[in-house]
């Protein structure tokens, strides 16, 4: 096991819980945690010691959450008026059964994936589970877990396409 996947493993529960308190967020708190983690492998090889692991890769993470504060800061706010222009977030009988008859699509062609690109998707989908978390559960990486993501959605928009061929 290399010195990241110890730091890793030592202490990523650590980092998480630290930005879920301070983000408030689950969901963003995972996929801070993940950037926090990348960053650290980066520059592992500049850790001089001069602290704690545990409060470097917090140093990170609270730098990380910050970053993205002043990223979400720089979005523009709709005013009052505009909203009211937006159209309803109820959509129309015929498009829930167009998304009802997706749905049922979707999961046809996710049951005829091969593992470990089903369990992955399922988990990142359904269980809205961050990549490190994925990699975690898996014993890999954050970067396999998306990878392993991606190429499941790949093989998923082929399989629905051949469906749409075949009708």
């Amino acid at each position: 096991m290399t010195r990241f996947e110890e730091i890793y493993r030592a202490y990523f529960n650590d980092v998480y819980r630290y930005l879920r308190r301070l983000s408030g967020d689950e969901t963003l708190a995972g996929e801070i945690t993940s950037e926090t983690f990348f960053k650290a492998m980066r520059a592992l090889d500049s850790f001089r010691g001069e602290c704690d692991v545990r409060v470097w890769l917090c140093r990170i993470a609270k730098n990380c959450y910050y970053t993205y504060l002043k990223k979400a800061s720089r979005t523009e706010a709709l005013e009052d008026t505009a909203l009211w222009s937006l159209p309803s977030p109820e959509p129309a009988a015929e498009e829930l059964c167009i998304r009802s008859e997706e749905a049922a699509g979707i999961r046809a062609a996710l049951h005829t994936l091969p593992d470990p690109y089903r369990e992955v998707f399922m988990w990142r989908v359904l269980a809205e589970l961050s990549f490190a978390q994925i990699g975690e559960i898996f014993g890999k990486t954050d970067n396999w877990a998306c990878v392993t993501y991606h190429r499941a959605k790949t093989m998923i928009k082929r399989r629905l396409e051949e469906q749409n061929r075949e009708k």
